[in-house]
């Protein structure tokens, strides 16, 4: 017999010492959370975060704790007055917990642990539990963090994320996932924790430089790709104004790559990646590697970008894709300022698993490994169509790089003239 979700062994299987049974546990949990598209999130008179705050039992005010990327407090001065001001302003559902920490984000934070340490410790300090509120507002790397921070204390302390960076708004920060890098591995700590609510504002992205706006298209872009058809085609008419950050088309940019990002995540049958096919890690195979091999001089989703670039390539190169195809994400790539080239891919390193030979192709073997043994890249078959593969050949990856490097090189001499 079954009585909610638990198959019942029945009194007469231990008449003996030596019988065996087995019970068996199933059930589901069903999370649901707000993406806000906002502007200027704490303007006392904007409730959009207000209102993702829950009160505690008994109606009291939620505790927050602020957690800041130092580059936006940098960007904005103001900033931290601005929130003291507006949870003085919703004081019948807000209270600060303690000072806004701020933390100096990018792919630093998660490598140097000292910074999720110090937040596990404020949060024992200050007393947060399950019911308490991490606000981050930064970046994907400090999102990632901080996030995971939150994610292990208690077991979970909810979050609301402020993402900050076009990457951040259209990809990372709309999704469920959070960590930090650990023996030199990206991601290698991490956990499953969807957020409470995600509030992008889009003013944040006005106040970036001009390589950070440029840097999160890619993003756009990769999902495009695999899921999108017409959104590609979209970003090819605007690519002349997302060269130049045009408001309304990055506006729209970052809104359709979130929607679909968190479609993918809501249908894609897998959100918390149990089996071993990844879309929405088209190009990382490469960028993950990249990006070490760069001494992270080299944004992550600037490798994204050559690692979609070659993963493009490389699916031509194994009749999957056609060249013209090819030749239009290379040139959209590079039309919204993107790189397609990087020389870290040319880096060599007696050190790899099948000795001299580019460096980058073990991160074909470490990305097994992130996948659990089973080694499922997404290529393309047209624009806006995925496939799955099960091997990558490095000779042929080789050989893409080997045609990035030139086609970026002439490309390079071209724009010189």
């Amino acid at each position: 017999m079954t009585h909610k979700g638990i198959t019942a062994i029945p009194d007469s299987a231990f008449s003996h010492p030596s019988d065996t049974g087995r019970s068996r546990q199933e059930f589901s949990v069903s999370f649901a959370y707000d993406v806000i598209f906002t502007r200027d999130v704490f303007d006392p008179d904007n409730a959009a975060l207000a209102d993702a705050v829950e009160p505690t039992a008994g109606g009291r005010p939620a505790k927050l704790l602020f957690v800041v990327d130092a580059g936006v407090l940098s960007n904005r001065p103001g900033l931290g007055c601005d929130i003291e001001t507006y949870v003085e302003r919703h004081a019948d559902r807000l209270v600060l917990a303690g000072n806004i920490e701020m933390i100096t984000g990018g792919e630093r934070v998660k490598n140097d642990h000292s910074d999720l340490g110090r937040l596990l410790r404020r949060i024992h300090d200050l007393g947060l539990d399950r019911h308490s509120y991490f606000v981050i507002v930064g970046g994907g790397a400090l999102q990632d963090m901080a996030g995971y921070a939150a994610a292990i204390a208690h077991r979970g302390i909810r979050v609301v994320r402020v993402p900050t960076t076009v990457a951040s708004q259209n990809d990372s920060g709309v999704g469920v996932k959070c960590g930090v890098n650990a023996f030199g591995i990206k991601n290698f700590l991490g956990a499953f924790a969807p957020p409470t609510a995600v509030i992008n504002d889009f003013a944040f992205i006005e106040t970036l430089p001009a390589r950070e706006r440029t840097a999160g298209i890619s993003e756009a872009v990769k999902v495009a790709l695999i899921r999108d058809a017409a959104f590609f085609e979209a970003l090819e008419r605007d690519a002349a104004k997302l060269a130049v950050f045009e408001r309304d088309a990055m506006s729209s940019m970052i809104r359709r790559s979130a929607e679909l990002h968190l479609e993918h995540i809501a249908t894609g049958g897998d959100p918390f990646e149990m089996g071993s096919a990844r879309p929405l890690d088209f190009g990382h195979w490469a960028a993950h590697k990249l990006e070490a091999l760069s001494g992270h001089t080299l944004r992550h989703a600037e490798a994204v970008a050559v690692g979609v670039a070659l993963d493009t390539r490389y699916s031509e190169e194994i009749g999957l894709l056609n060249g013209a195809s090819t030749d239009r994400v290379v040139a959209l790539l590079q039309a919204v300022g993107l790189p397609v080239w990087h020389d870290g891919l040319n880096t060599r390193s007696q050190a790899s698993r099948c000795g001299d030979e580019l460096a980058v192709l073990d991160g074909i073997e470490e990305f097994r490994e992130h996948l659990g043994g089973n080694l499922s890249v997404t290529m393309l078959s047209g624009i806006g169509e995925s496939v799955e593969i099960d091997e990558i050949d490095r000779h042929l990856a080789a050989k893409c790089i080997d045609w990035l490097e030139a086609r970026s090189r002439s490309a390079h001499s071209q724009s010189k003239r």
